[in-house]
């Protein structure tokens, strides 16, 4: 990044249910149009594997399947976020005083990187959006004895870096605290083990993720530019960078800056750790058309997604 662009940082009937998915995802895998050449994943959640109703096909260009982790097929839902949708999952805490493994939550994992994410391999840019619905508060920490201890976040869905144990990301949405005070985030981290950047939203995470409302999110990460944004149903979302400095160490040559050289882990959606070693910051929500893209969408291509979604307008 040039010197100039430094001052972005200063600122279940599950039996019925499952057979009726199966057969829409086969009935329709061989209609779908060829995906986007930005769009590396995209899980709509009408699409369960053949066979396999715990795991999801991926509509983007990677296909990489998407893993329904702990509450299997009975995470899927009849709830759609659009018009389009008639499905979508949901993830949750299901015992908050114990200390256990067993959240509802989503995703993939490999530890020697997941090669068909390679799009995110020294990317200069992620997009990463789509639909959230709250249905709970922050869960408990199952993972101390107090009986009132509260997560200080609340895992909605990113991309891991290439090193990373199940939590460590490279590029994710979610509500954390800043400063004392729970904010809708984007969080991300250029260099595997490096420094991470954090832009929060002003507003009330309570009013941007309202309880029982479907909501439209994104968020951008430019490496190169040292600069991120945040959206809500397609509009900028006022907000500021938590870090001073440089923590993406992208000042000064070489150029351009990328993220590093190594094949994510994998991906997290509702809670962290998807290879299901480990519990930590639960969503009590639900999820719909999650899209990851190897390029920072602009504010008027981000609302084009939206505007497309509610006009019932197919990908």
């Amino acid at each position: 990044m040039e010197m100039a662009a430094e001052a972005g940082w200063l600122a279940r009937a599950p039996g019925v249910l499952v057979v009726a998915l199966a057969a829409a995802g086969c009935a329709s895998a061989g209609s779908r149009s060829a995906p986007r050449p930005d769009l590396v994943a995209h899980y709509d959640f009408e699409h369960p594997v053949p066979g396999d109703p715990t795991r999801e096909q991926d509509l983007g260009f990677s296909g990489t399947p998407f893993e329904l982790i702990n509450g299997g097929a009975a995470m899927r839902v009849e709830d759609g976020a659009h018009p389009r949708s008639r499905y979508s999952i949901q993830t949750r805490q299901v015992n908050p005083t114990v200390d256990g493994n067993d959240d509802w939550k989503g995703g993939n994992f490999l530890e020697t990187g997941v090669t068909t994410l390679r799009a995110f391999n020294q990317a200069r840019a992620i997009t990463v959006m789509g639909w959230a619905k709250r249905t709970g508060p922050p869960g408990l920490n199952s993972n101390t004895p107090a009986p009132d201890d509260v997560y200080n976040a609340v895992g909605l869905f990113g991309v891991l870096t290439g090193t990373s144990s199940g939590h460590d990301v490279r590029a994710l949405l979610e509500v954390i605290s800043v400063a004392d005070t729970m904010r809708l985030v984007a969080l991300g981290r250029r260099l595997d083990g490096g420094s991470s950047q954090t832009y929060a939203a002003r507003e009330r995470w309570e009013d941007l993720l309202p309880l029982g409302q479907w909501t439209f999110l994104a968020a951008t990460f430019d490496f190169d530019a040292g600069t991120m944004a945040l959206y809500r149903d397609g509009q900028p979302l006022p907000g500021f960078y938590v870090n001073r400095g440089d923590p993406w160490a992208v000042v000064g040559e070489p150029e351009p800056d990328l993220a590093s050289p190594t094949d994510p882990r994998g991906m997290k959606i509702g809670g962290s750790f998807p290879q299901n070693t480990d519990e930590r910051n639960p969503f009590n929500g639900a999820f719909d058309d999650l899209m990851f893209f190897n390029r920072a969408l602009s504010a008027g291509e981000v609302l084009a997604e939206y505007q497309r979604f509610r006009a019932g307008i197919a990908p």
